[in-house]
């Protein structure tokens, strides 16, 4: 158990705790330290909450690592209306991406393929290759739809997070996944929870879905606070974050939730450079003292 608990985002399923942390720790003391908290960075104690091997097929001969898949294996509803979200966003951050006309809008495979077309050539989404970018959609939507992958991915963050835990930092999807397992463990002594690159917003795609359910008020849904009175959320994006489609959590978790935007240049959903910020220090340094 560790002081702090990091949470990784989708796309990791061939790495691991060991792994992922050569790449966290160094951008967290880096944080930590552009926030003054040098001592903090000294002694940081912190431990990766790994679940991305849920989402690893089982490997066979000729045949490991990620399906190989195509725009057509794309699924109508969730995945095509996420990947479609992007494109929007995408379009609307970088002058290179054509904006989704009236005609592309439509769930179909002609739409699918226009959207991959369209974020393959966007600053965003540069290097990711397409059957990438499909495998990512469909981490997000097994998470919410496959109650066996959920459960298992839920509790390797549940597990991780002990009685002397008192920041929680989340990355991409792990912060759907680190907010649940929250929920999921009253009586926690989490003291910060730092969400980075959040997509946690998306009202019809993620809010919904969430468990525990969001709560309807005077007609908007209202998410469960995750945890005390004594916890402190900051939420930090970049506007150029195309995952992170709602920027500011509050009209849909409450006011009390910190909003705080960061300029990560063309690494916008880089967990490394959301870390590395002065603020996203300070955040974790409070939760520390």
């Amino acid at each position: 158990m560790g002081r702090v608990v990091a949470v990784h985002g989708i796309g990791k399923q061939l790495l691991g705790e060991d792994s992922l942390l050569r790449e966290w720790r160094p951008a967290l003391t880096d944080g930590l330290r552009r926030a003054e908290a040098k001592s903090a960075a000294a002694d940081l104690d912190v431990v990766m909450a790994f679940y991305g091997d849920v989402f690893r097929p089982e490997g066979e001969l000729l045949a490991v690592g990620d399906p190989l898949y195509a725009a057509d294996d794309v699924k109508e509803g969730f995945e095509s209306e996420l990947l479609l979200e992007w494109w929007r966003a995408a379009a609307a951050t970088d002058p290179m991406v054509v904006p989704p006309g009236a005609d592309t809008l439509a769930a179909t495979p002609r739409s699918v393929q226009a959207a991959l077309r369209a974020l393959s050539g966007s600053r965003f989404f540069s290097g990711v290759a397409l059957r990438a970018m499909v495998f990512d959609l469909k981490q997000v939507h097994r998470y919410l739809t496959d109650p066996k992958v959920r459960i298992e991915a839920r509790g390797r963050v549940t597990e991780a997070i002990g009685d002397d835990t008192r920041v929680v930092v989340a990355h991409s999807l792990g912060s759907v996944v680190a907010y649940e397992a929250l929920c999921a463990r009253p009586g926690h002594r989490v003291t910060a929870l730092v969400t980075i690159g959040s997509p946690l917003g998306i009202p019809e795609l993620i809010l919904k879905r969430l468990e525990p359910a969001p709560l309807e008020l005077g007609g908007k849904r209202r998410g469960v606070w995750p945890g005390g009175e004594a916890l402190v959320w900051t939420n930090i994006v970049d506007d150029g974050d195309v995952v992170a489609l709602v920027k500011d959590l509050r009209p849909a978790f409450g006011d009390s939730v910190r909003s705080v935007r960061v300029h990560n240049g063309s690494h916008a959903h880089d967990a490394t450079a959301y870390l590395t910020d002065k603020l996203c220090g300070q955040a974790i340094a409070e939760g520390l003292l």
